[in-house]
């Protein structure tokens, strides 16, 4: 079974300097086989599946410790992402730096900056996504929550739109599927199927492939959430 230090440092990029290389250190010992011999390191100027894999890691540390307390729900949703992206062992490993990553005071703002400054818009939508699922493991999203996550997205420098789209896929309001298209429920039959057009183009999930599999899968589901907001308007105005 492959290692975390195997999977991250044969992958590592941009995410390996900056406020996130600070924070990640090397206490976990990615650089190291079990033998001790250091495994090779080269930078990427594009994200890599490991710089993402790591800023999640980080972000989702700031989030979980949010609202003051660590719930076992979020840890279990964060655990079963984990196994299905990395594997068994891995996933162990990865739970340990996550562990310790939480002990520590993250500079949201930088992180953040970070990855705007080097991931891609449709990588920041998935990230921004991934940590709304991680939000709502407790099945609520506390209002520190909600806030943070608020920032999180404003400093990825996602759009007010965009963001308002991702958020309202994890409510259960009666208008979220006009939230999730971001239009109001007066529009037209024109200007929905313009607004669910565009939403499919840049939350496709072919967008993020680039990321591996199992990123490009959870794409799936944020972009089921959309086809199925507009099924529920079309079905609700009439539309054919």
């Amino acid at each position: 079974m492959a290692r975390f230090g195997k999977i991250i440092g044969a992958g590592l990029g941009w995410a390996f300097g900056g406020p996130i290389g600070a924070l990640i250190g090397f206490g976990i010992g990615w650089m190291f086989d079990s033998s001790g011999t250091e495994q090779p390191y080269k930078r990427y100027d594009r994200t890599t599946s490991g710089d993402f894999v790591i800023s999640m890691l980080v972000l989702i540390a700031a989030v979980m410790k949010a609202d003051g307390k660590v719930m076992k729900s979020e840890l279990d949703f964060v655990k079963t992402f984990l196994i299905q992206k990395l594997g068994s062992q891995a996933s162990k490993e990865a739970l340990v730096m996550l562990r310790d990553l939480m002990k520590q005071n993250i500079p949201v703002k930088d992180v953040a900056q970070q990855i705007r400054t080097r991931m891609d818009y449709h990588g920041r939508l998935e990230l921004l996504h991934l940590l709304y699922g991680v939000a709502q493991a407790d099945r609520q999203i506390h209002e520190k929550e909600k806030q943070l996550l608020d920032q999180i997205g404003y400093y990825l420098g996602l759009s007010s739109s965009d963001q308002q789209s991702i958020r309202n896929m994890f409510s259960i309001a009666d208008d979220s599927a006009y939230k999730i298209l971001g239009v109001d429920k007066n529009a037209s039959a024109k200007e929905i199927k313009k607004a669910y057009r565009k939403l499919a183009t840049e939350f496709h999930p072919d967008k993020v492939s680039y990321l591996g599999e199992d990123i490009r899968k959870d794409a799936e589901e944020k972009f089921q959430k959309i086809n199925q907001a507009y099924e529920r308007i079309k079905k609700d105005k009439g539309i054919i």
